[in-house]
């Protein structure tokens, strides 16, 4: 293994740890409105067969780096990631309008926000890589984050450089630049998780299509719907949120959510 490969693992469990915090916090408010962008789904990647994979909440926020690692090297993906050959067709997957929701506009991305959800981001969250520490500025963790009234449903976005997540030697402007649906997978789910789904979705845009991977898991009780996209060396991943017992009720508008996420 060389020490690039070292380095990628070490830290690739800090960004999920940074990312599934994040799907769990608290309060301010919100802004305007824009048009839908039509999202076209692909069904060249099929769903993920569920694996009864759990763990205790303490044993994996303790044991996170080695749970992430021992599943990049001994858990192989559900089978119908793995090999497409061996799944049917995913079914359509049911996604709301959200064309009348607001859109919040940040740093390279937009995303459209569930009605009635909440801008929890503190005002140094803002302006984090403002203040300088040395040579060297604070990095924001989210580039947004909303909630529900009840504080039960997260949505959060994160922004990374792509080189963190995957060496590469040129800059990345697609996701497919990091590897397959499958291989992607390795890096934006935990090991510990159960993968209920997974897709692309290829979006139009004036010099042809860009990728974006969806995966939906479960995890310690929580179910979270994830979506990641590449643009000028920097991904972007939203997650939505919500504990098992409310994601029936609220599927559609969190997976939806996580789904309106576009790079600009």
């Amino acid at each position: 293994i060389t020490s690039h490969e070292v380095f990628f693992y070490i830290h690739l469990p800090l960004l999920m740890a940074i990312l599934l915090h994040s799907l769990s916090l608290h309060p301010p408010i919100l802004r305007p409105q824009n048009p839908y962008r039509s999202k076209i789904l692909s069904s060249s990647e099929p769903s993920a067969t569920p694996k009864n994979t759990t763990l205790r909440r303490d044993v994996v926020l303790r044991t996170a780096s080695l749970c992430f690692v021992s599943f990049i090297f001994q858990n192989p993906l559900p089978e119908s990631l793995a090999d497409p050959s061996k799944s049917s067709k995913p079914g359509r997957l049911g996604i709301a309008n959200t064309k009348s929701w607001f859109q919040f506009y940040g740093d390279g991305f937009a995303i459209r926000v569930p009605p009635q959800f909440e801008d929890i981001m503190e005002p140094e969250d803002y302006s984090a890589g403002l203040s300088l520490y040395g040579d060297k500025a604070k990095p924001k963790t989210f580039a947004a984050r909303f909630q529900s009234p009840d504080g039960s449903e997260v949505l959060s976005v994160v922004i990374r450089p792509s080189n963190s997540l995957k060496i590469t030697f040129l800059e990345a402007n697609d996701i497919s630049q990091l590897g397959s649906l499958k291989e992607a997978a390795r890096i934006f789910v935990p090991g510990a998780a159960t993968i209920y789904s997974a897709r692309t979705i290829k979006v139009k845009e004036e010099e042809g299509f860009r990728n974006y991977y969806l995966y939906e898991f479960g995890r310690d009780e929580e179910r979270i719907a994830l979506v990641a996209a590449v643009n000028r060396g920097r991904v972007f991943i939203a997650g939505a949120a919500a504990p098992e017992s409310k994601w029936k009720e609220d599927e559609l508008k969190l997976r939806s959510a996580a789904i309106s996420l576009t790079v600009l």
